[in-house]
């Protein structure tokens, strides 16, 4: 089971475009030390769309280098090609990811019988523990309750990262899937409302910029502290509302980029974050005590 505050990772890059592999380690030894529970390489945030296989299988191997086993390593492999998909997550697994982060295909826009058939080539041909991930807003389709517990009784499919920001979601999952079905917000809005709703965790964006903080909030949670997580809570939502104003992960990497870590280069089609955005993550960050 995957828990509390893990991060969907940046991959920092150099001014060129090329992969900084240093900064991208550093990165992730920062984040083991200031408390994030669980790191994901190579998904939305991480500019999957744009890295290269090689690329691709490069920044998973830095991760699972870097952490040493000190936390999960949860690596994203989707695809909107299911043989692609394979071949990343046998890649993943080869190099000793302990989970796979598979996103529901973009694009293609397939029934909920080709959503199944997917993610259980996937789960057939690697053994390994698949989240699915399901986000509706970038991949145009939102896999349903019904699809998701056919898919939870294969061993290997475990749980679910929810971009639908749907509160009503995780009960009727935990109802159709069971309660050791693993539940993760991929939305940093709603991490403390989707506990309460029967989540696990979040896979988070700001978790970049504020890892302890983050870390801090679902610690309070796990103690019964509610008082005390809704209060980190509201010194972060001005911090998720500006890592979301222009697309992610521009507002983010420049964000990161401030605290010293790598770049805020993203690759095309992404353009540079304009100044009305920097500005806002910079008051946002300077008002959560992130910058000072």
């Amino acid at each position: 089971m995957f828990r509390g505050s893990l991060v969907a990772l940046i991959t920092p890059m150099q001014a060129d475009g090329s992969l900084d592999a240093k900064a991208f380690s550093d990165f992730v030894e920062w984040q083991i030390a200031e408390g994030t529970q669980g790191i994901i390489p190579c998904g939305t945030t991480g500019e999957s769309p744009t890295l290269s296989h090689a690329e691709h299988h490069q920044v998973v191997d830095l991760a699972i280098k870097a952490s040493n086993g000190r936390v999960p390593v949860i690596a994203g492999t989707g695809s909107n090609s299911t043989a692609e998909a394979v071949d990343l997550t046998r890649h993943a697994k080869e190099a000793g990811a302990d989970a796979a982060l598979v996103v529901t295909p973009y694009y293609n826009k397939p029934t909920q019988e080709g959503l199944y058939l997917h993610f259980m080539a996937i789960a057939d041909a690697v053994d390994l523990p698949i989240i699915i991930y399901n986000i509706p807003p970038r991949s145009v389709i939102d896999m349903t309750v019904e699809t998701m517990a056919r898919l939870a009784k294969h061993p290997n499919i475990i749980g679910v990262k929810d971009a639908t920001a749907n509160l009503t979601r995780p009960l009727h999952t935990r109802a159709a899937c069971g309660p050791d079905f693993c539940q993760l917000s991929g939305e940093d809005h709603t991490a403390l409302s989707y506990l309460a709703a029967g989540g696990h965790g979040c896979i988070s964006v700001t978790a970049n910029i504020a890892p302890r903080l983050c870390r801090e909030m679902h610690d309070a949670w796990a103690a019964g502290r509610i008082a005390d997580a809704i209060a980190i809570q509201d010194r972060l939502v001005p911090v998720h509302d500006a890592m979301f104003c222009e697309t992610s992960p521009g507002p983010v990497k420049y964000a990161a980029s401030l605290l010293g870590r790598g770049t805020d280069h993203c690759r095309l089609p992404l353009a540079p974050t304009s100044d009305s955005t920097k500005a806002r993550v910079r008051a946002a960050m300077t008002g959560a005590g992130l910058l000072n």
